[in-house]
């Protein structure tokens, strides 16, 4: 069987796209490792309609059943490799399966680097946060701790400012921080540690705090998470040349969402654009109107 195109990646992104070109009445398949950022948040905020958030796992479950609904149909597998052969796409998966389609879209997302703590991940979307955009204004006038490393998490402890004078920055990881960074946290009164966690304290999906290594002990009620080295999900597409922006997101074009190779798209997350689920749903839909008109 060849699908008119095979969407890699089921989350905000790829499930937008899939109710898309479900509605077109296309054939289509979605492989989904169940791997992603949507996975693990417990809350967006920033959505259209959800004024008290609404979890990426409510998200990818009615997603999915509306995709399904319209035929669309989905594997749990991950994509080892792609290869062109005449004018489709042959993907193998991890048990050697190979699926055929006419068109590919990537909505592999990223992954963020979290310390291991895993009493953390309940938190997510809930009280600890990785994205200032999304989640800024839910820390307003609170007091925040940022789990950081070096610059990254001290750009995030300044950036944070913008919603609140209270901020607490570890520097989980010890890694070095530029001058400058260090006189603009002392400049805007940020609290500094440059030590490890031992533990992070949480109560169901509350975070409550954090005691380092020297056993100093702080409370609050709301943390973001800055370590850096997030996992660009975009080394598939690479390898059959698409060309990425030099932070590893993939280029598309702005009004297509087509990537550099015929008949290739990306959206969501990989692509390099604000990171923001309502994004990915914009990116995701405006792919599928493209995809469809090619397949016309």
């Amino acid at each position: 069987m060849i699908y008119d195109c095979i969407i890699i990646g089921g989350g905000i992104a790829g499930l937008q796209a899939a109710i898309q070109l479900g509605r077109y009445q296309h054939k289509i398949l979605v492989i989904d490792s169940h791997n992603g950022r949507s996975n693990l948040c417990r809350a967006y905020h920033n959505i259209l309609g959800w004024a008290n958030g609404v979890s990426g796992e409510y998200l990818r479950t009615t997603g999915r059943s509306q995709a399904e609904d319209l035929g669309v149909e989905f594997i749990n597998q991950t994509v080892v490799t792609i290869e062109q052969e005449n004018h489709a796409f042959v993907c193998t998966v991890k048990d050697e399966k190979k699926y055929t389609g006419n068109r590919i879209l990537f909505a592999t997302g990223i992954m963020d680097r979290l310390p291991n703590f895993p009493e953390i991940y309940p938190c997510l979307g809930v009280s600890v946060y990785v994205c200032p955009d999304c989640d800024g204004y839910e820390v307003k006038n609170k007091r925040t701790i940022v789990i950081g490393a070096g610059n990254v998490g001290a750009n995030m402890a300044l950036t944070l400012t913008y919603w609140t004078d209270n901020i607490i920055y570890i520097n989980h990881e010890q890694t070095e921080i530029d001058a400058q960074l260090q006189n603009q946290l002392q400049l805007k009164n940020i609290t500094y540690y440059n030590e490890a966690i031992k533990n992070v304290i949480t109560k169901e999906s509350q975070f409550k705090g954090v005691v380092l290594e020297n056993n100093l002990h702080f409370e609050s009620e709301h943390a973001f998470v800055a370590l850096g080295g997030n996992d660009v999900r975009s080394g598939l597409a690479a390898s059959i040349g698409i060309q990425l922006h030099e932070n590893q997101h993939i280029l598309t074009d702005p009004r297509t969402k087509m990537t550099n190779i015929k008949n290739v798209w990306a959206a969501g997350d990989v692509v390099a654009h604000s990171e923001q689920v309502t994004i990915a749903m914009g990116e995701g839909a405006q792919a599928a109107i493209w995809i469809h008109k090619s397949l016309l």
